[in-house]
């Protein structure tokens, strides 16, 4: 099994670190400590070393930060953990609803009279220090660089993740590593940029052909990379990652130690581009004035997939999608009540398992039953394992790693007999999925010019749901992957080859959730009769394929384009599903995708 359900971290150990890390606060002379969830790296997932902020507060989810004072300690959560950060810190810290209400203004209020906030400057991007000082300025707070407090007192911290990097093929790639590294340089050069500093682990993988095991579900390694104008890298890495690599890197990446990094920063010539999003605060000081702004050189076209990638991925899907239908078939004849969300999350796993291109699932699986299923995030341990009962919904949230592309699937699923109330706002979450899928839209928006399109069936009925509408994807990476999203956050405009999620859902907290999600792929969309000819439009292909629970429809809720749509996507799930499942599968599946 690639997934464990054992608890990793409990309430009742957050106070009595919390009191030792408020003993090196004193020691130190400070008034409080930032601890983020981050590494040195600025990546969302972090290796077992680097999860300070669940070990301190007992908090796992994948987003946000701790900001420890002497007398008291704010946990910061957006609104995807709101409900989640009630269970799992004690009493000793305070949960604080952001970015709705900021640090700066936070501090201000617990600090009125100033103080000193230490902050480790490798776990911080540039951006994030800069505007903090900029909202901070005139309250008497100063921000202080320092050691990590955390790291003194966590005894039993785990030991950096060493395993071997190996090489990911032309055939999943579709560009050399030598070709990228060209294309980049001509646009350091065209920028008048000397070089630029890579700290992402994704872009680092992307950029080199190569993908790591130093993260759990991701397919990344740990290391730094300084991308010259003239074509060269240097590559900082552990050796002994590199080991079973030296014939796949191109002559022009030079690998050097770790160490050698900062070392390296104070030689460069400048300008230097640096991404403030993504590169750690102590790179921005270590290269002060040589140092210029602008977006990590991988990202965006790592984003634009070619036709290798896309192709890869939506073979990977296809593969995928028998897997999940597979499980569905199987789920549907359990008798409500005989089953837990554990024992759901491991056939899923079995089904995914029997794919021998399955190197890792993506995620771990969301399985949230009843109140649980209102945990957007929700993780089942051992000891939150609820049964699925009759009248229950299950949020379903999963996918796979395949060596040709990362899948990234939600389905909520009914058990037994469904509540009216629960159908009626499952039909909203549909037809907001269904209207973001069917969407036209200009070359050039982006994703906060149209992500309303998917809640606004929500909307209507005085409902929303507080996460973005979707999230970029990789192929056989992360799956979650910038800078394309679809969320009232995201400026970058959406391109051709970009794949992202489509996942509007609704939470009723203590009773239920509800969630459905396709991965989606942008692509130039054909002109219409009635289209302008000077106006280049895009549009979706859909990358995922398995049936939506009919049983929580309410027909007569759906327009006839949104029915069209439905019967069109079952049609395209039976033909190109169908053939690769076993023949009672295929049975269910030809019942569950009939038309409406």
């Amino acid at each position: 099994m690639y997934q464990t359900f054992e608890v990793t971290a409990r309430p009742e150990q957050g106070p009595p670190r919390l009191a030792a890390l408020r003993e090196e606060l004193l020691r130190e002379g400070l008034d409080g400590f930032l601890v983020p969830r981050a590494d040195a790296h600025q990546g969302e997932y972090v290796a077992a070393r680097d999860e300070r902020l669940a070990w301190l507060t007992g908090f796992t989810g994948s987003a946000g930060f701790c900001a420890a004072l002497i007398n008291v300690a704010g946990v910061f959560i957006d609104g995807r953990y709101r409900t989640q950060v009630k269970a799992q810190v004690a009493d000793d810290y305070t949960p604080v609803p952001w970015p709705d209400v900021s640090l700066p203004q936070w501090l201000r209020e617990q600090l009125p009279e100033g103080g000193r906030i230490g902050f480790d400057p490798w776990l911080h991007a540039a951006g994030q220090i800069r505007s903090l000082e900029k909202e901070l300025d005139g309250s008497d707070i100063v921000l202080t660089r320092c050691d990590n407090l955390v790291d003194r007192i966590w005894q039993d911290q785990p030991s950096p993740p060493m395993q071997p990097v190996r090489n990911h093929p032309m055939e999943f790639a579709g560009e050399s590593a030598g070709d990228k590294a060209r294309r980049l340089a001509e646009d350091l050069r065209k920028n008048e940029h000397k070089a630029a500093v890579v700290t992402l682990p994704d872009s680092i993988m992307w950029l080199l052909n190569i993908r790591g095991s130093d993260v759990p579900r991701n397919p990344v390694a740990h290391g730094f990379a300084i991308l010259h104008d003239d074509e060269r890298i240097d590559l900082f890495m552990a050796p002994e990652k590199l080991n079973d690599l030296p014939e796949a890197l191109p002559k022009t990446v030079k690998p050097r130690p770790v160490d050698d990094f900062l070392p390296r920063l104070e030689t460069l010539e400048g300008p230097v581009r640096i991404d403030m999003v993504s590169v750690p605060q102590i790179v921005a000081d270590r290269l002060g004035s040589r140092a210029t702004e602008g977006p990590d050189p991988c990202a965006l076209p790592k984003a634009c997939k070619n036709s290798a990638e896309i192709e890869g991925s939506a073979e990977a899907h296809l593969r995928d999608g028998a897997a999940v239908v597979e499980f569905l078939a199987w789920l549907d004849v359990q008798p409500p009540g005989s089953l837990t969300e554990t024992q759901a999350v491991t056939r899923l796993e079995e089904c995914r398992r029997k794919d021998n291109a399955l190197q890792d699932i993506s995620f771990d699986t969301i399985a949230g039953t009843g109140a649980n299923g209102a945990i957007m995030h929700y993780r089942v341990t051992e000891e939150t394992d609820s049964r699925l009962e009759e009248g229950h919904l299950l949020v379903l949230d999963s996918g796979g790693q395949y060596l040709d592309g990362t899948t990234d699937i939600t389905r909520t699923i009914a058990i037994g007999e469904p509540g009216e109330e629960e159908c009626a706002a499952f039909t909203r979450v549909l037809q907001g999925m269904i209207a973001m899928s069917r969407l036209r839209w200009p070359n050039g928006l982006s994703g906060r010019e149209i992500e309303a399109i998917g809640r606004m069936p929500l909307w209507l009925a005085g409902q929303d749901f507080n996460h973005g509408l979707g999230h970029g994807v990789g192929t056989y990476l992360n799956v979650h992957e910038g800078p394309q999203r679809l969320a009232r956050t995201s400026n970058v405009p959406l391109e051709a080859g970009m794949i992202l999620s489509n996942e509007p859902g609704y939470y009723r907290e203590g009773a239920f959730g509800i969630r459905l999600e396709n991965l989606i792929v942008a692509e130039t969309a054909k002109p219409l009769p009635s289209s302008d000819p000077e106006r280049e439009m895009l549009c979706w292909r859909t990358l995922t394929f398995a049936p939506i629970d009919r049983r929580l429809i309410q027909t007569a809720l759906l327009t006839n384009d949104e029915r069209k749509w439905l019967n069109a996507y079952h049609q395209d799930v039976a033909e190109k599903i169908g053939p690769r499942v076993s023949p009672e599968a295929r049975l269910w599946l030809d019942a569950a995708t009939a038309p409406l």
